[in-house]
């Protein structure tokens, strides 16, 4: 039993020894330029890599490749700290209270520019936006205040009070009566002795008025331009790539006619008709001269036998 455990352990120590090598040789991640640029005589070409921190720079492809007639071959790779600058557009609205609703007081707590930072940390100096300019209430009060006022009954003959109006109205407001002042009026007869007496009753009446006000403005304010913020969270790097010439097989070409070279002359088509049919016509000729002059010779046979035979 023993022994048949030791190769499964040694087996198992082995496989625990080859995990990490076999975990280090996993690729990393591919990284892709952001940005390629090629010489005019195409000798060489600059890939830039913009990698944040969490990129790893094994991830730069360093292979050679061909490329438009040319072989490429990676001779260096530069790293430089490269500051990212982010820029955007901003505009910030502010908000402050004012006594008065004019406007030029108003504008004297507006500067023309401020700075600002934005919640994310961007910073840059803003312009106001006179076109933004508004102006509000922001509340109302109330107060309260005593309101008296007085009024003179003549003539009258006791002091009874049921002479006297227990309210009146004095500029829209209902004020009661709260005292009255009564004088003696001696009033002599005709005869010049008897005296009558008659009392004015000045009555004083109060009341209650209630106004409200206008206990401060808001204003509103835009305020726009331009925020940005450096953060040396890239590092860039630049692989350089030198480039050699392909040599393909290419054909000689054609030497361009000159204008002085005249071009050969088309190849003439040899008719064999004006050379047959005056052979033709020679053999007939040599025919009938032939066929004449063996009918002649013949006949001179013929005549040389016959005059044998006549002797």
């Amino acid at each position: 039993m023993k022994r048949k455990m030791i190769p499964a352990l040694l087996a198992l120590a082995l496989a625990v020894s080859l995990a990490p090598s076999a975990l280090a040789a996993q690729p990393p991640n591919p990284c892709y330029p952001t940005s390629v640029t090629r010489s005019e005589d195409g000798t060489q070409i600059r890939k830039v890599y913009d990698l944040g921190p969490e990129e790893d720079p094994a991830g730069i492809p360093r292979s050679d490749f061909e490329q438009e007639g040319y072989h490429y071959t990676l001779t260096d790779l530069l790293k430089q700290e490269s500051p990212e600058r982010e820029e955007r557009f901003h505009t910030e609205t502010v908000t402050l209270d004012s006594k008065s609703k004019d406007m030029e007081s108003v504008l004297a707590l507006l500067p023309a520019q401020r700075e600002f930072t934005t919640d994310d940390g961007l910073t840059g100096v803003l312009s106001l936006k006179l076109d933004t300019v508004n102006v509000e209430v922001s509340g109302y009060g109330s107060s309260t205040r005593a309101v008296t006022a007085t009024r003179s009954y003549p003539n009258l003959t006791g002091q009874d009070t049921s002479y006297i109006p227990k309210e009146i109205t004095d500029n829209g407001r209902t004020l009661e009566l709260a005292a009255i002042d009564w004088r003696t009026d001696n009033t002599a007869s005709e005869d010049g002795y008897a005296v009558a007496d008659r009392y004015t009753a000045i009555a004083t009446y109060t009341g209650s008025a209630t106004s409200s006000y206008v206990k401060g403005y808001v204003v509103t304010a835009d305020y726009s331009g331009a925020v940005s913020r450096i953060a040396l969270n890239k590092v860039r790097y630049v692989a350089v790539f030198e480039g050699t010439p392909l040599i393909p097989l290419e054909p000689t070409p054609e030497p361009e006619p000159s204008a002085d070279v005249q071009e050969p002359a088309a190849p003439i088509q040899f008719n064999w008709a004006y050379v047959l049919v005056p052979l033709g016509l020679v053999a007939l000729v040599g025919a009938g001269v032939g066929g004449a002059l063996f009918l002649q010779k013949r006949r001179e046979s013929c005549d040389g036998a016959e005059d044998d035979g006549n002797g």
